[in-house]
């Protein structure tokens, strides 16, 4: 139990507790070995565990499950994975956003097949891969190899400054809310407990209203003990975020060949196809990628990255068969679903229109 006056914690027997319940109520997610097909003998699979880790970075479960059942269905081993053209990975991860991590993926995905399929099972090894930091190496290295690894995720870090009380606000407490989690990492299941303080963050320690009276380590928190679970962790307030501003180029040709181009591989929607776009910036010059009669349609797509809302307005026009872009490509293989989400929100703002361009306006 804990002292709420020294904070001192009976760490081990939290775990245990924690296991206890995990036990009885672990989610059932698609790349997960639960605890009785563990306990049958049943391991999981490095190649589920990395991919979904992956996925999981800055998006949620709900998101997530139904890419992950394509990709295994489609590229089931890391070798297969690291055989796929870069273009058809890049069209499967469309709209799950982050695409560095799709990127990343490929390159670790080829640099695991070189070595002959195998994942290393230490987490420095794990590391020196491409696109796996400090959490994906310790997640993988726990939940795939069972090894006394600390995994803290932003539910990890939530239970674990309600359980100690720490009201150091985030992000600055992360270094300090990592130790405290390291002392309550066990030896034994070392991968069932990382999980189970996952699921306990995303099913009753949760950001508003936690289930304190359902949760099985109450006992064992401080901050339910000092009436101030629903305030933690604590967070520094966050600055505005800037507006940019841009033009989002479609150009139809005469055959319904759609102009498209690949971003460069590097910066945001890296890789990806889309529309040829002017910078985004506070007040961005016109920057049409092929002569023609452009029309600006009413409104704009909204959009926000991790650093700034963006806002773009749409021009479209008809061509002729005989257009030379200045970038990008005709393409009549056009799939919307093949768009990254900032994209298809530009095609979706356009398309009813597109069959219908009158008489340009300027691009002001």
């Amino acid at each position: 139990m804990c002292d709420t006056q020294s904070g001192e914690m009976d760490g081990s027997a939290c775990a245990a507790a924690l296991l206890r319940w995990y036990d009885r109520n672990a989610r059932v997610l698609p790349w997960r070995i639960g605890p009785a097909e563990r306990a049958a003998g049943i391991k999981p699979d490095p190649y589920a565990v990395w991919l979904s880790e992956v996925m999981l970075q800055q998006t949620t479960v709900a998101a997530v499950r139904g890419y992950f059942h394509r990709f295994m269905e489609r590229w089931p081993d890391v070798h297969a994975l690291a055989g796929a053209p870069d273009a058809a990975v890049m069209a499967e991860w469309a709209g799950l956003g982050y695409y560095a991590r799709a990127r990343n993926l490929i390159a670790c995905a080829r640099a695991v097949s070189a070595r002959g399929g195998e994942f290393p099972r230490d987490r420095a090894s794990l590391q020196a891969l491409p696109g796996i930091g400090a959490y994906t190496s310790a997640a993988i290295a726990a939940i795939a190899f069972d090894a006394p690894e600390t995994v803290v995720d932003g539910n990890v870090e939530r239970v674990v400054a309600r359980l100690f009380a720490e009201r150091t606000p985030l992000p600055k407490a992360k270094p300090y809310l990592a130790q405290l989690a390291a002392r309550l990492t066990p030896r034994h299941r070392p991968g069932d407990f990382a999980q189970a303080m996952m699921d306990l963050g995303a099913t009753l320690c949760t950001p508003r209203k936690p289930a304190c009276a359902d949760c099985p380590v109450r006992g064992f928190c401080r901050a339910q003990a000092l009436g101030m679970a629903a305030e933690l962790p604590a967070r520094a307030p966050k600055a505005a975020k800037p507006q940019r501003q841009g033009i989002a180029y479609i150009a139809l040709r005469a055959d319904g060949a759609l102009l498209l181009e690949t971003r460069p591989p590097k910066g945001l929607l890296g890789g990806m196809t889309g529309w040829p776009c002017t910078h985004w910036a506070d007040a961005p010059e016109p920057a049409p990628p092929v002569v023609a009669d452009w029309r600006i349609l009413p409104g704009t797509v909204r959009h926000t990255f991790t650093h700034f809302h963006l806002s773009l307005r749409v021009a479209v026009a008809h061509v002729g068969s005989r257009a030379a872009p200045d970038r990008g490509s005709f393409r009549t293989d056009f799939d919307p679903n093949a768009l990254p989400t900032l994209m298809r929100k530009c095609w979706d703002h356009a398309h009813a229109a597109i069959g219908d361009i009158g008489a340009p306006s300027p691009l002001r």
